[in-house]
């Protein structure tokens, strides 16, 4: 135990809401601990003595985009050394490790332990107060949409039962409300349904003054990062706010490639022997394939180089969801270019983004006809990552 004392550790972290699993394992992948902590504040004041005596250490935790940020701030703020693992890679080394994909919290310590330990180029957490506030505010963005969504819905169901044929797909409150003044049921069922309705109709109204201020507020911060992102066509600033939150640091992408496979638009090669074919992948961060989408629908709705461009995919006998997932490719190549030209300008690109930077990425419009490619996903990276941790000895 002396020696685990003096020797670089990784400690993996396998955190919940209430509780922490963690690992302590040396460089040559002994454990010399594990236990678990509760997180209230006896229970991580407890956790952070313990860890004093390994005064190397780095700490990995799993997911410090989810449910492992609570943890993992609190740990940068007492000036600990924070690694993020992301989940996915430690559930194929658990697999590897025990020969099955069981899971307890002892295991999943174990894996991100392993992880940690074995992994460079881990992405350090780093507290970054701007970039926390930005996502704090897109979050709530999201969750006033989502709630709009569910809203409208219900309004649309009540209508078909008070109006004949319902209402129009694009229903505003205003327009709502003007078709429920014409509405006069007789019987007690017509007339709750009627109320009800109304109830939503006000509900919406609320919603949208929150929409309309909460993207207000997301301009201001946006204007402030010296972002161009909001100059692309289809990309408003809920999208960019998200972009920025969930990229970060865009020098941790060695190309377009691999950057299109983070975002899951570039298809995963599925050929064999000489039939040559790919398929879509279904993995990336969703929330930015999102994003993705929504500025693909946004051009195709209107007269723009990315409307063209799908119409020659699909004239080239491309279908309609192969020529989208090609256009969402080339939008992908276009928003990495726009982030590596905010950096290369010396703008801050965002919470997480570094000034000064010297890329020579040429300017690029804001249509995907500039120098992007829609192909699979890309080799091993031949660049090393820019952020790295020290080896645990």
């Amino acid at each position: 135990m002396d020696g685990a004392t003096t020797a670089g550790v990784v400690i993996g972290m396998d955190p919940h809401k209430r509780s922490v699993t963690i690992e302590v394992m040396t460089a040559d992948e002994s454990i010399v601990h594990r236990g678990r902590y509760a997180t209230d504040e006896a229970g991580f004041t407890a956790l952070l003595e313990h860890a004093e005596q390994w005064p190397q250490r780095v700490w990995a935790v799993e997911g410090c985009n989810g449910i492992g940020r609570h943890v993992a701030t609190r740990l940068v703020a007492a000036g600990e050394q924070v690694v993020d693992v992301p989940p996915k890679l430690s559930a194929r080394v658990r697999t590897f490790a025990t020969g099955q994909g069981r899971k307890t919290d002892a295991t999943d310590a174990h894996s991100v332990a392993l992880v940690g330990t074995r992994m460079s180029g881990l992405r350090p957490v780093v507290a970054d107060a701007d970039r926390d506030v930005l996502r704090i505010l897109v979050d709530r963005r999201r969750s006033i949409g989502e709630e709009h969504t569910y809203k409208i819905n219900q309004l649309h169901a009540l209508l078909l039962e008070l109006v004949p044929g319902g209402a129009k797909r694009d229903l505003s409150a205003a327009q709502a409300r003007k078709i429920l003044t014409g509405v006069r049921p007789r019987d007690v069922v017509g007339k709750t349904r009627k109320r009800v309705a109304t109830e939503l109709v006000a509900d919406l109204e609320r919603l949208y003054a929150r929409k309309k201020a909460a993207n207000k507020e997301l301009t201001v911060l946006l204007r402030a990062t010296g972002t161009t992102l909001t100059d692309l066509h289809g990309i408003g600033p809920s999208g960019a706010a998200r972009l920025l939150v969930e990229v970060g640091d865009i020098t941790r992408f060695p190309d377009k490639g691999h950057f299109a496979s983070w975002t899951g638009t570039a298809p995963i090669d599925a050929s064999s022997g000489d039939n040559v074919r790919h398929r879509l992948s279904r993995g990336g961060n969703r929330k930015i394939n999102r994003v993705l989408h929504i500025m693909a629908v946004v051009q195709l709705r209107n007269a723009t180089e990315g409307r063209a461009y799908y119409d020659r995919k699909v004239a080239a006998g491309k279908t309609p969801n192969e020529a989208m997932r090609c256009l969402k490719r080339r939008l992908s190549d276009l928003v990495y270019r726009a982030l590596l030209d905010d950096l290369s300008r010396g703008a801050a690109t965002g919470p997480g983004g570094h000034t000064g930077n010297g890329s020579d990425s040429s300017a690029t419009g804001s249509q995907p006809d500039t120098g992007s490619s829609d192909k699979s996903l890309p080799g091993p990276a031949t660049t090393k990552p820019t952020t790295g941790i020290p080896k645990a000895s």
